[in-house]
């Protein structure tokens, strides 16, 4: 399909990012939409290196609600779309080693009873029973929430592209934007490498490319990509893809099932973040070379809980360049300093999990005449005062480090 000379939305990010909010504009009513992906397929950058947790707990309750809009999407899309999400609702339990954590665990609860999320303090003995291969030692309380499971992070991709193609939506894979056009201080169209395309609203959904894109039309915002890894060993006994997934925060990990095999990823205290200033919009970020310091650190963390990764080889090694923001939280709405320019990025590792949620609120952001407080302060317009670079930089790269740190 050419790529034609004019649409009212243009949707740059072909991740599971720009495919929700495709979807969720589609759904919405929205008409003459395009999205343009650099690469030849869909979800083949940030997206194809997540691990597609979904974890519904968290610390506000619009954060709750946020995820638990996507759980309930991706149950829909796994019963209605002829492209299923491999949408496994298969649990998640959260474990305490301390006792600040347990304390910390009573408070997610209790803010999950606040938003209607059901969620429940389970026995270690409880906990055995849901995955029998852990040995859970050294743990003092365990918060289950039975709606929490794991996606397929580019099977997710497809059921929204599929479903955002039933309501019109086009999509142009290997297309590279190379700028932004800007007439009287508003969106115009963007420029590619196979020619201009005029329109009305630019969304940037660029992942990692976020940063570049919103510098291309002078708005400056802290969005970071920061190097995270996990690993997938080869097949072990005992198995099974309906195990729960479980965050270890005291270890900084969190493990699931990858069909018969353990993944086991985590949060590094010496994070590494790219500059973004150095690669341009129409380039390559950096290699994400193998760390096996972080590797080793991975799996020695987990070992006391899952004595059996001892004895099982390395499978698959993924690595990627999320993106984090200063302040950990999204940046969605359009940008009073460009009117047309609306961004749908700075995910913090809630890329998948949350990508239903960012679309919802995305469409709230512009089409309801009153956004709630949580979703005007997403706006881009947060960062407009100025903000330090390097401050801005390693406050990123401690929201990668403290992912799972208690509240201080």
């Amino acid at each position: 399909m050419n790529l034609r000379k004019r649409a009212q939305t243009v949707i740059v990010g072909g991740g599971a990012v720009g495919c929700a909010v495709a979807c969720s504009l589609a759904e919405a009513g929205r008409k003459d939409i395009i999205v343009i992906e650099k690469e030849d397929g869909l979800a083949t950058e940030t997206t194809s290196q997540a691990a597609g947790l979904v974890g519904q707990v968290r610390g506000t309750v619009e954060e709750v609600k946020l995820l638990m809009w996507s759980a309930e999407t991706f149950e829909r899309l796994q019963a209605d779309s002829p492209e299923s999400p491999a949408w496994r609702k298969v649990g998640s339990l959260r474990v305490a080693h301390c006792d600040e954590r347990i304390e910390e665990l009573k408070n997610l609860k209790a803010v999950a009873d606040e938003a209607g999320l059901e969620t429940e303090l389970i026995d270690n003995d409880r906990a055995r029973e849901l995955w029998p291969l852990m040995t859970f030692e050294g743990v003092k309380a365990v918060l289950w929430c039975p709606s929490d499971g794991y996606v397929q992070p580019y099977d997710l991709t497809m059921s929204y592209a599929g479903e955002a193609r039933k309501l019109g939506v086009e999509f142009h894979t290997g297309v590279r934007v190379t700028g932004v056009k800007i007439e009287n201080e508003r969106v115009a169209g963007i420029e590619t490498d196979q020619g201009e395309v005029e329109c009305e609203l630019l969304i940037n959904a660029a992942g990692a490319f976020a940063y570049q894109l919103a510098s291309s039309v002078g708005i400056e915002l802290p969005i970071f990509p920061v190097r995270h890894q996990f690993f997938v060993t080869i097949e072990c006994e005992g198995i099974e893809p309906t195990l729960p997934v479980v965050r270890i925060p005291d270890a900084s990990i969190y493990v699931r099932s990858e069909v018969n095999s353990i993944l086991v990823g985590g949060w590094e205290t010496g994070s590494l973040s790219t500059d973004p200033r150095t690669v341009p919009l129409a380039g390559e970020q950096p290699l994400v070379e193998e760390n096996w310091e972080v590797l080793e650190f991975l799996g020695e963390n987990v070992l006391p809980q899952v004595p059996a990764i001892n004895e099982l080889g390395i499978r698959h090694i993924s690595r990627g360049w999320p993106t984090f923001t200063p302040d950990g939280r999204f940046i969605i709405g359009e940008s009073s300093k460009v009117k047309g320019f609306v961004m749908a990025g700075g995910c913090n590792a809630h890329g998948i999990s949350g990508s239903a949620g960012i679309g919802r609120h995305l469409v709230e952001s512009l089409l309801e005449s009153e956004p709630s407080p949580y979703v005007k302060a997403l706006s881009p317009d947060r960062f407009a005062g100025g903000w330090d670079w390097n401050e801005a930089q390693r406050q990123s790269q401690l929201m990668y480090e403290n992912y799972y740190g208690l509240p201080q």
